[in-house]
Formats: C-alpha cells, sequence, structure tokens
C-alpha cells in the first residue's frame, strides 16, 4: 500500500526522502511525490504518475533544496491515478501526505467547501489538508490543530503534516495505518516503514494507535488519543536489506522462490530440541495457554488464509485441537460464536494488514482465551498487540506475490501443531518424527527448485492459455488455492481452484483441451481418490499437469504431463508441492510479459479494508 517518508533536518533532505520511497516501492503505487519548504520557507511540490524514477528525473530537472519535507507513492483509493490526485496534497500553508481510507470524507469535503475550501483533487486525503488549515486558524500550534483535526476524522489514517509558517517541524497522527520515527543525531524521520529510513538511521519509535507526534530536529514529543503525553520506547533494528540488490536474479519474486530452503532454515533455527518445539518459540506465557487451549481461531487474508487453512487440517489431526479458519473482512463484521477455550491466531506478512489487525482488536472484545500472531516483522501493529507471537524470520520480502513469506508461516504453523499436539495426546515418538521431518526440509526444498528447467519449458504451453483449473485434496486443496491466486497475480490468467473430489459437482462443465487443470499430488492416503479425479478429466479431453511424488507412479502421454517431486513425509508435503506451483506462475508470467514484482492493480501491504 501507500508509502510515507519524511524528514527534519540541518542538511537537504531530498535525495533520503526520494531513496525511501525506492525502498518502498515493493509495496504497489501508481504515483509519486515530494514536498519541501526551501530555505526561503516556500513550498517546493513535485508530483508525477508512475513510478518514482519518474519523480526523480523530475527533481534532477528542478533542484529542490531544504531540510524539512515529506514524499509519497500513492497506490489510488479515491480518484483514478494522476498528477492531481497524487500526494501531497496543500491548502494554503498546509502541506500532507496520508495512508489509509477517511470514511467520513464526504460530509467534511460539503462542510469544508461550504466555508469556501476549493478543492483540486478526488481524493480523501485533501479533505485532511483543509481540514487542518482550518483548525490552524484557532490553534496555537501545528500540534495542536492536528490534535483537533483528527477527532474529526473516521477510518483509518497514517498521516503526516508540515506548515511553511513553522517549517522547522512534522506532524503525525496514526490510526489504524503505521508509522514509525527515525532517530538521528540532529535530524529525525518519519516513515510507514523501517525499511525506508535504514540508510539513515537504525534507530525507532513505533507509535500506537491514536498517537500524535510532533517531531523537530533535535526532539520528538508524542501524545496518546487522549492527548496526554507518554513515553514511546525506541528500538535498535537489525533488519537487513538492500532494495535495489536481486542478487544476480532477473525478479525479486525469483530469488524470494530460491531464498525458502534459507528462509525455512532461519525459521527453525533454535527453536527444535531433540524432543520437539521449544514452547518459547511463541513468548512468554506460551506453555500456560496452550495447555488451556481447546479450540484455535484462525483469522488472515490472501495467502496468510491459505496457510491457515492448511494449519486446520494439521491441527485437527495430528494435535488434537479442533480448528476453524475465516478471512479477516469476513470474520470482523459478522456475529460469531466463541468456542470454549479458544485462541485466535491472526497470520500476516507485514503485521499492519487492515482487516487482520481489526478482527484481532475485535478478539479481544470477545473473550478468547488469548492471542497469538505468526508474522515476518517484530516491530509490527499485529505483533505488539498479541499476547504471543512467531516470527517467521523470512527476511524482507520484496515481490507483491508472496513466496517465502507463505512457506515460513507453514513451518511456523507445523511447530505451533506440534507445541499444541503434546498437551493434546501427541505421543513423544510421533513429535521426534515429526521434528526430525523439519529439520529435513531445507534439504527437500532445494531438491525441488532444481526442478525450475522442467517447469520453465512446461510453461511454454499455457502462452495462449486465458484460464486454468487447479486442482488438489486434502491438506494440498489449499495450496491448488495458493498455486491459483499465484498464477492469476502475475500472469493475469483467470485461474480458480477446486478440492478435487468436487469435479463432477459443476467443474466438469468446463474441461477441454483449452483448459488446462494443474494438479498436486503427493502419496498419501488420498491419492488413488485423486488418481479417479484425474482420469475424470482425461476422459472429458482435459489436458493435465501433474505435480507428482515420485514413488505416485504417474506416467506422462499426449495428455498428462507429469513432473515428479522428491518424495517427503507425507505431513509437510504441502510445503514442499507450493515450489512448483510458484515456479509455474512465474515462468508463465514471464512469458506473458507482465510486470511480475508489481502486478497490477496489487499491493505488498494492504493497510485499509
Amino acid at each position: 500500500m501507500c508509502g510515507i517518508v519524511g524528514a527534519v533536518a540541518q542538511r537537504d533532505v531530498v535525495d533520503i526522502l526520494l531513496e525511501g520511497l525506492r525502498r518502498l516501492e515493493y509495496r504497489g503505487y501508481d504515483s509519486a511525490g515530494v514536498a519541501i519548504i526551501n530555505p526561503e520557507g516556500q513550498l517546493q511540490r513535485l508530483r508525477r504518475l508512475g513510478k518514482v524514477k519518474e519523480l526523480a528525473d523530475a527533481v534532477a530537472e528542478e533542484p529542490t533544496p531544504g531540510g524539512t519535507g515529506i514524499a509519497h507513492t500513492r497506490w489510488a483509493t479515491h480518484g483514478e491515478p494522476s498528477e492531481a490526485n497524487a500526494h501531497p496534497h496543500v491548502s494554503s500553508n498546509i502541506t500532507v501526505v496520508h495512508n489509509g481510507i477517511i470514511e467520513n470524507h464526504e460530509p467534511l469535503r460539503k462542510m469544508l467547501q461550504d466555508e469556501g475550501y476549493v478543492f483540486t483533487s478526488a481524493t480523501d486525503t485533501e479533505v485532511i489538508a483543509h481540514l487542518v488549515q482550518r483548525e490552524r486558524k484557532n490553534a496555537d500550534s501545528l500540534l495542536n490543530a492536528v490534535q483537533v483535526a483528527v477527532k474529526q476524522l473516521d477510518g483509518a489514517y497514517g498521516t503526516v503534516l508540515m506548515d511553511t509558517n513553522d517549517p522547522e517541524r512534522v506532524v503525525v497522527a496514526r490510526s489504524g495505518s503505521p508509522l514509525v520515527i527515525g532517530l538521528g543525531i540532529g535530524e529525525n524521520f518519519i516513515a510507514s516503514d523501517q525499511l525506508a529510513l535504514l540508510p539513515v538511521t537504525r534507530r525507532f519509535i513505533f507509535l500506537e494507535e491514536g498517537d500524535v507526534a510532533e517531531i523537530t530536529r533535535t526532539s520528538v514529543r508524542v501524545f496518546d488519543k487522549d492527548g496526554n503525553a507518554v513515553d514511546r520506547p525506541a528500538h535498535e533494528s537489525n533488519v537487513s536489506y538492500d532494495a535495489g540488490d536481486k542478487g544476480g536474479y532477473r525478479h525479486f519474486m525469483l530469488k524470494e522462490i530460491h531464498e525458502q530452503p534459507d528462509a525455512v532454515r532461519s525459521t527453525l533455527d533454535g527453536r527444535l530440541s531433540e524432543a520437539g518445539v521449544l514452547d518459547q518459540t511463541f513468548g512468554t506465557g506460551a506453555t500456560e495457554l496452550f495447555k488451556q487451549v481447546k479450540h484455535i481461531q484462525i483469522v488472515a487474508c490472501g495467502t496468510s488464509y491459505h496457510a491457515g487453512m492448511v494449519a486446520r487440517y494439521w491441527l485437527e489431526s495430528l494435535a488434537g485441537v479442533s480448528c476453524n479458519v475465516e478471512i479477516a473482512s469476513e470474520f470482523r463484521y459478522r456475529k460469531s460464536f466463541v468456542q470454549p477455550d479458544s485462541m485466535i491466531v491472526t497470520i500476516s506478512q507485514s503485521g499492519e494488514t487492515a482487516d487482520t489487525l481489526a478482527a484481532l482488536r475485535l478478539a479481544k472484545d470477545l473473550g478468547y482465551l488469548g492471542s497469538l500472531a505468526i508474522c515476518n516483522v517484530a516491530g509490527s501493529s499485529l505483533v505488539r498487540e498479541s499476547d504471543l507471537a512467531f516470527m517467521t524470520r523470512a527476511g524482507a520480502e520484496i515481490g507483491v506475490a508472496s513466496t517465502k513469506a507463505f512457506t515460513t508461516q507453514l513451518v511456523g504453523f507445523a511447530m505451533l501443531t506440534m507445541a499444541l499436539g503434546k498437551y493434546h495426546g501427541l505421543a513423544d515418538d510421533e513429535q521426534q518424527g515429526m521434528s526430525v521431518a523439519l529439520k529435513q526440509l531445507p534439504e527437500k526444498l532445494e531438491a525441488t527448485l532444481t526442478l525450475a528447467e522442467q517447469i520453465e519449458a512446461l510453461a511454454e504451453e499455457f502462452a495462449d492459455k486465458q484460464h486454468a483449473l487447479f486442482l488438489g485434496r486434502g491438506d494440498q486443496y489449499p495450496i491448488a488455492m495458493e498455486g491459483a491466486l499465484k498464477l492469476k497475480e502475475i500472469s493475469y490468467i483467470h485461474a480458480e481452484a477446486y478440492a478435487a473430489g468436487e469435479l463432477k459437482h459443476g467443474p466438469l462443465a468446463l474441461i477441454d483441451a483449452d483448459m488446462p487443470i494443474i494438479v498436486v499430488a503427493p502419496n498419501n492416503d488420498l491419492l488413488e481418490k485423486l488418481k479417479s479425479n484425474v482420469e475424470e478429466v482425461r476422459a472429458r479431453g482435459g489436458i493435465l499437469y501433474v505435480f507428482a511424488d515420485a514413488e505416485a507412479n504417474f506416467q506422462s502421454d499426449d495428455t498428462m504431463r507429469v513432473i515428479n517431486v522428491p518424495h517427503t513425509n507425507p505431513w509437510l508435503a504441502p510445503i514442499l508441492y507450493t515450489l512448483p506451483l510458484q515456479l509455474l506462475s512465474y515462468y508463465v508470467a514471464i512469458i506473458k510479459g507482465t510486470d511480475v514484482d508489481q502486478p497490477r492493480n496489487l499491493a505488498k501491504s494492504v493497510t485499509v479494508e
């Protein structure tokens, strides 16, 4: 989603702001802009449709000196992508950038127009600029004006404002959309993601829900939602990230696919003993909570939701704990029944997914025993607001289509299954066997990646396809769903997934030679059932692409292309079979000529509903 970078310094900051925007490009955006208060106290604003490079080229032609500035990459919500709708927005002496959605922007817009304010964009953000400018007339500082203005806003916002009449400070406000303050020496910074600021600082303050802060070169003052001064601790970041380094790969997505064995090693490191998973992996108090849990409610969005669906199979069949899985945007807007002794588990790569965060906050009011976040970002809102947290340690994931974040989430759920299972009848020898299988997993993933050339050749057959169907059974059904999602995300081929047993209940009507059918077929107790489903497709002229266990005895012929996947422990097969589907979607997208790392209309971190 949209990216924010801001700075208050003695030196010129435009290059810092542009570099910060480059480091946030992976989030997805359609326009970019920057505003600087120059040494004469005048505002210089540049906005461009398209990539940050277009903005950087404009800056190169029009030098923008000054030590106070804000910058933004926009992902359109209100108003089409255009230069007029790009941030920053201005009202007289007030300049603003904003992430989120102001839900009551229409009545506010009408009120402000009735008072004579002129709108030059279709965005909800411009409401903030005019509203703060209105309140600034009667306030003794920009800080006070913002504190009054935000009480009139409904919705989600992370916003940064500056005033040309007071150029030595910026004011920020956070409600539902993340903001982090970067601490320097004689200079301070603000961003929507700490990754944007790593070239200039490693010390960060994470703002809490409802916080408003005033930032100068030498001070940071934070106030909570009630206007009380509060002390938010500074944290030292050990994140390592270079937005420009693809490591010799053509795209970040391909690099991140091939990083999965090492990412899984990192996820497992120090968390397994000979007897199984260490409870402290999940945080202080995990043992006491796990002993009480009789039911798990999983809430997530997108790819993370598919990880939760796999986890349901594991938790119920291996750990002996009942489990429900729900899409966060559905969970938060329905009246639900809380099972006795339930724990809520939320999953998010960024830890800032708006619907998942809202679901967690709702769950706190519904009477759950406790909450666990499975996440890749240690300082994120989801982690800070949960009772327990499992950090996936996947490293920075830049490609919009999630790869290593997904597989490490699955590893996290595998370990949660083991941790809960020991309190619900999972035998010691089963724990030990599962632990051994997990330790062997990185090598299995490496072996699976050697199939890349075969899959690249296979992808050629998708060059003229517009539709595809993915099939799986049991815990492979969510993997089929994830495969379909990846294909549609980056190649723009319409793809669906079905539980293979559902074929005869409708999808068979779609089968013909122009509809490729992708099947995941590990050697498990549902294999023979799956083979029957495959024959149903062949009998109707369908062309099959089967990713099968080497021991499953599938044979290639004119109607079926078979790629043998290394044999693995059946309970970890969902993780292994994810990789071939990622590679297939990648190579098909290359053939289609799409923007693999930044597919159209999509954002990496969805911080609005």
